[in-house]
Parts: C-alpha cells; sequence; structure tokens
C-alpha cells in the first residue's frame, strides 16, 4: 500500500467555522476562493476539502453525458502524475455508485467494500483505507462527485463529516456551474468576435484576434461578460458597413490594450 500524504495539517478554527467561511466565499461565485478560470476553481475546492476534513488526499470527478464516464479534473495528495484526464465508467467504483444514485457515501474499510475498484486504485499509485464521497448536484442532475481519502487524525469518517460534506458538496457544485456558464459564454464571445473579424477581412484585426487567443487570467467578470454578450449581439445585427466600423473600433482598443500591457525597455 502506497504511503498517505501526512502534509495537510488541521485547521486552527474548527471545521464548522472553515466551513461556512468556505461556503461564504463559493456564495459569492467562487471568485474570493480563485476566480481566474473553471479549472482554478476545482482546485481550490478540491485543496479546501482536503483542508477541512483533515482528509491525505481528495479528488473532483466530473460526468461526461456523452460517453458516460466519471473524469478525473482535479486532485489533491496523489503524487503520482497521469491521475488527471483518466476515466471511469458511470457506474464502477465507490464514485460510480455516488454518481449512479446521487448519495452520499462514507466507507471506513475500502477493501471490504465490493464496489470499491481495487485495480483502478492501485494504476493511480494511492490505494486509499476509508473514504467519504458525495455527488455534485444540480437539482436532481449528477454533474460529478466530490471525494476525500483517508481522515488524518482517525481511523474513518463520521456521521458529522457527512453531514459537513452534504452541504459543502451542494454549495461546491453552484460554484462550478456558474464557473462553467462563464466560460462557455467567454468561450463564445471569443470565437464569435474571432469569426467576424475574420468573415469581414478587416486588414486591421490581427491585434484584435491576437487579443482574442490571449484571453486568460484577466478576463472580465460576470457583469462585464453579460455587457459584452448583450454589445455582440447588438453588432451581430449590424449591416455590413456598420459591423466593419464597430470591428474596427474592438481592433483599435485591443492595440491599445496590447500596447499598455507589453514591457517597456528600461532606455524608452
Amino acid at each position: 500500500m502506497e504511503p498517505k500524504d501526512e502534509a495537510v495539517m488541521p485547521p486552527e478554527e474548527p471545521l464548522a467555522e472553515q466551513l461556512q467561511k468556505l461556503l461564504r466565499a463559493i456564495e459569492l461565485g467562487g471568485r474570493a476562493v480563485l476566480p481566474s478560470t473553471n479549472k482554478e476553481l476545482l482546485q481550490s475546492i478540491v485543496n479546501a476539502a482536503a483542508r477541512i476534513f483533515g482528509a491525505a488526499a481528495a479528488a473532483i470527478l466530473l460526468v461526461d453525458e456523452v460517453e458516460q464516464m466519471l473524469v478525473f479534473h482535479v486532485e489533491f495528495g496523489n503524487k503520482q502524475p497521469g491521475l488527471i484526464g483518466r476515466r471511469i465508467p458511470l457506474n464502477k467504483g465507490i464514485a460510480g455508485y455516488v454518481a449512479m444514485t446521487g448519495q452520499a457515501i462514507a466507507v471506513s474499510n475500502v477493501q471490504q467494500d465490493t464496489r470499491f475498484n481495487a485495480d483502478f486504485a492501485k494504476s493511480t499509485g494511492y490505494v486509499p483505507d476509508s473514504i467519504l464521497a458525495a455527488p455534485l448536484l444540480l437539482g436532481e442532475q449528477v454533474i460529478g462527485v466530490l471525494e476525500v481519502l483517508d481522515k488524518i487524525e482517525a481511523a474513518s469518517f463520521g456521521m458529522h463529516d457527512m453531514e459537513l460534506m452534504g452541504l459543502f458538496a451542494q454549495q461546491a457544485a453552484l460554484a462550478i456551474c456558474e464557473s462553467q456558464q462563464l466560460e462557455r459564454i467567454d468561450n463564445a464571445l471569443r470565437q464569435g468576435l474571432r469569426r467576424l473579424a475574420s468573415d469581414e477581412g478587416l486588414p486591421d484585426s490581427s491585434a484584435l484576434i491576437a487579443a482574442l487567443e490571449d484571453g486568460g487570467r484577466d478576463g472580465p467578470d460576470r457583469d462585464d461578460l453579460l455587457l459584452i454578450a448583450g454589445a455582440f449581439n447588438d453588432i451581430s445585427r449590424l449591416g455590413p458597413v456598420e459591423r466593419r466600423a464597430a470591428l474596427k473600433i474592438l481592433a483599435a482598443l485591443a492595440e491599445v490594450g496590447r500596447a499598455r500591457t507589453k514591457p517597456r525597455s528600461r532606455f524608452a
């Protein structure tokens, strides 16, 4: 059996206070946790879960509806590379059971549980002793599973942990959904503007297209995205002459933004 990660220290504040702080942050859209991308939000949630529940490891698996798979998106505590992106059938293992039933579960000895997929666990380089797993629910739809492994200061997870996990997973699911929606809106805006610029054949649109390609960590927040989406919708309804004029303005603004972010020479 692989050695467990002992790096997680129990929180100084009571678990309930830690959880309430995190939930308040998540209720604000996840931005107080880590706002840049959906992946970073997922990572912050799994890191916080490990700390709050005093677990040696943790992971978030999201449902791939098309292929009926659970996909590992982020993890904490597994020192072996290659776990992220791995897929397991939706009806396999303890995580699969949680996804299929929509019920949280705590298993004190996974080796004695027939649902435990021992071969898969060994292939990841981390074989747990105990697991606490909860569905990430949006209404009645399971979008994924959050699991924490091996409580550091106890033999297994108890009923109090299960109660906290249910509340934690519920709020985490809302934050994940919002983050995914914002990411989809952002991607759609970039693709649409890129297509408009290309279709119009603007000779000076290279800065706009480059800005769209480079957009990322300092992207717009929710309100800005909604305003941009509305403006983009209005632009798409304009006639060809007006569209070209609007895109030229956007290209000019993009050029100004890129010029401001370029590092200046000390001799300038």
